[in-house]
């Protein structure tokens, strides 16, 4: 539609949005949509973990260990009991996990460092020692992982992202012709920012590449496996199995979370790949640690007891931000509906709604909205090395502030949305 406008109604639209900004710029706002965040309601649902485990309290594990203790050998992968219940979360045997502490990226980080000191096992190459190593990035995706892959020099090529992940002809061809390519970035389910779940046939795609590098790894973040916003249970086939059923068993390496579960930043995490990955990972971590906290895996194991009882916490996570993403996908439609200069995502579940706004006006949306008091994740952060090539795509999240605030900061958002491609279509006519 914007279009189809002449230059007096393109004027006109900038005219009439620019005075709307500049109304809100007045009411001296401060709203941040900038990250994934729960609110405080959320966090609220799980304060009764500090009441499970205390000084009168049993703090045995099943097996004998004592909690408060140094680990023993057994317990070093992380309390059974823990084990079992990722075991439940992600579909891996639990012989195949390893338990870390609050953060999975802090996992990934350590993967990374032990393989570009040790590489791989069996090839005991260090990835340091290579002249060069590429990552492939679906994107838009998760800036984290870019920063990881950017931080030890990894060049990193950009791949779209569909409804069901990755392009895989683009993947296949890419991954057939170059040896300098080790890896692939994947978040599977509720990816992030677009909210699309991987197919069953991407999923048999990448477990079946046939790669010109025999070091090809697949990154698999089940960061949102739990977090789904209307009572859908997400079940995609074990990428460990699906990899070994071509040969390549030794291909995928799985992080999860409770972040966002319990409390951000102070859940459990996981690690799990297939028994020579595992052992040679284990190496490096003995060395590194003596064993993460078990006691704040003990208050899990007992809080949230077993995956049931998790989806049942799950259900009351997403009744608290399922209608704030009604409300900002009802904005969206309502100010940018039909106008030909705006696309999102509507996710069944996650943190994020990714926004296509019209293209090279992302930064300048950015602006306009930081300047009224809302704060977003800066323009071009989906992308490697912060640069979207269209400058069209923005993070949108929803979840930390409350309904009215969100009214507030999705009606800026459209407004900038609107002045920025008025601007920009009349400067190309």
């Amino acid at each position: 539609m914007f279009q189809r406008f002449n230059e007096e109604e393109l004027k006109n639209q900038i005219s009439s949005s620019k005075e709307k900004l500049e109304q809100y710029k007045l009411q001296g706002l401060k709203l941040d949509m900038s990250r994934g965040k729960p609110c405080s309601n959320q966090l609220d649902l799980s304060v009764g973990i500090f009441d499970v485990v205390k000084p009168d309290s049993c703090f045995l594990t099943s097996t004998g260990t004592d909690v408060r203790n140094y680990s023993v050998p057994a317990e070093f992968t992380g309390l059974s009991e823990m084990r079992e219940m990722f075991s439940e979360i992600i579909s891996v045997e639990k012989d195949l996990i390893f338990i870390g502490g609050n953060s999975s990226l802090n996992l990934m980080f350590n993967y990374f460092s032990k393989l570009f000191m040790k590489g791989l096992p069996d090839r005991n190459i260090p990835w340091n020692n290579y002249e060069k190593i590429k990552f492939l990035c679906p994107s838009p995706g998760y800036d984290r992982h870019f920063s990881i892959t950017e931080y030890f020099g990894i060049e990193m090529i950009p791949v779209e992202m569909n409804s069901d992940g990755p392009d895989m002809n683009v993947v296949e061809e890419l991954v057939k012709n170059d040896g300098d390519i080790k890896g692939i970035w994947c978040t599977p389910v509720y990816s992030n920012p677009t909210g699309c779940v991987y197919s069953d046939e991407t999923i048999k795609r990448l477990a079946s590449l046939k790669c010109k590098s025999d070091e090809f790894l697949i990154f698999w973040d089940m960061a949102y496996v739990l977090h789904n916003l209307y009572g859908e249970i997400i079940k995609i086939p074990d990428i460990i199995s699906e990899c070994a059923n071509y040969g390549n068993e030794n291909r995928p390496i799985i992080f999860a979370s409770m972040s966002k579960v319990t409390f951000a930043g102070s859940g459990v995490t996981c690690l799990a790949a297939s028994k020579k990955n595992l052992a040679s990972f284990l190496e490096t971590a003995r060395v590194s640690t003596i064993g993460y906290d078990k006691i704040n895996q003990m208050k899990h194991v007992k809080y949230l007891k077993d995956l049931d009882n998790i989806n049942l916490l799950m259900g009351k996570h997403a009744d608290i931000i399922r209608p704030k993403f009604e409300k900002v996908l009802q904005i969206f439609e309502e100010k940018l509906g039909g106008l030909g200069i705006a696309e999102w995502t509507s996710p069944r579940g996650g943190y994020f709604i990714s926004l296509d706004v019209y293209p090279h006006t992302a930064k300048k949306v950015h602006s306009i909205c930081r300047d009224c008091g809302v704060v977003l994740t800066p323009a071009g952060s989906t992308f490697p090395y912060g640069k979207d090539p269209d400058d069209k795509n923005l993070r949108i999240a929803p979840t930390y502030p409350d309904i009215e605030e969100l009214d507030f900061a999705c009606n800026i958002l459209c407004e900038a949305v609107k002045y920025a491609a008025a601007t920009e279509i009349i400067s190309n006519k």
